[in-house]
């Protein structure tokens, strides 16, 4: 078989049964295409429905009738450079749970008003960098202090965040950390979850606080792009070889151009423009789309 259909379950409950499973099969028999019999990956949680005759978009709509109801993330891919060699990834809302500019916005007083713009550019609606420059500007004065504690209380990590890294490296991919927040936080975030190399916003200090400027040039969507085609470059891989995840309109154009864009518990702009999505799984489904088995998963 060329082709494999991946259904992920909500890790929280294991909500896929071998008979549901089974009637997926048999309905994608019906349609035409020619199926293995279901594989776990991880028993109760993913499996791999390896097929033939069928197309991607199909399978995949076959699958949304088939286990409506069931909160599943699903992805018809082929079978050959399954396993990617590269990994991109966002940081705020994807590798950890927060924004941190919001939560830096919080110790200033300014929660609601900036997180507000926040979620204006995160969708879309205005120009990155005008958005980021305006909101890093009401944060002029804020002790430089404050990044340490804003780290240390706030930044909470993304279920199966390390799991994603360290597997991957285990396995000979090359992982990168490219945000279009700040330098302070991404060091830390991705010493320690593992990544190989990161990439964010230069936040100015002087006199022991924000300036409320950030330093050029700035990191956004043209920037994470050009780093994935630069490390594809490098590392000497085919665009094919590459993962790309993130949430936000300023990933989008990374997530078009990986080999296997994600668009994770995403914007709606975002989640309809990439080719995979993941809406109720944690980030190891990332694994399970790549074909690793939980027993393959490192820690």
């Amino acid at each position: 078989m060329t082709n494999v259909l991946t259904v992920i379950g909500n890790p929280a409950a294991a909500l896929l049964h071998p008979q549901a499973l089974a009637d997926l099969a048999l309905a994608l028999e019906h349609a035409g295409a020619q199926v293995d019999e279901p594989q776990w990956l991880s028993p109760g949680e993913a499996a791999d429905i390896q097929f033939d005759g069928l197309g991607f978009a199909a399978a995949e709509g076959i699958t949304d009738i088939s286990l409506a109801g069931l909160a599943v993330d699903r992805l018809a891919q082929a079978v050959d450079d399954r396993a990617k060699r590269l990994l991109i990834a966002d940081m705020d809302s994807t590798m950890i749970t927060v924004e941190c500019i919001d939560e830096l916005a919080d110790f200033a007083g300014l929660k609601a008003e900036i997180s507000a713009v926040t979620e204006r550019a995160m969708r879309g609606e205005l120009d990155f960098e005008t958005a980021l420059r305006e909101r890093v500007g009401k944060l002029a004065g804020l002790p430089e202090a404050t990044l340490q504690t804003c780290y240390d209380e706030r930044v909470r990590f993304t279920a199966g965040a390390r799991q994603l890294v360290q597997t991957m490296r285990a396995h000979g991919a090359y992982c990168a950390l490219v945000s279009g927040g700040f330098t302070f936080f991404t060091g830390r975030v991705a010493a320690h979850l593992g990544f190989d190399e990161n990439r964010a916003n230069v936040l100015e200090v002087a006199g022991g606080g924000l300036t409320g400027k950030v330093v050029p040039p700035i990191v956004g969507a043209a920037a994470k792009l050009e780093s994935l085609q630069a490390l594809t470059a490098r590392l000497n891989l085919s665009p094919q070889e590459t993962l790309a995840v993130g949430d936000g309109a300023n990933d989008l154009p990374m997530i078009e151009a990986a080999g296997l864009g994600v668009a994770f518990h995403a914007k709606p702009k975002v989640a309809a423009a990439a080719r995979a999505r993941v809406n109720h799984g944690d980030l190891t489904a990332l694994l399970f789309f790549q074909g690793y088995r939980r027993d393959q998963f490192v820690d």
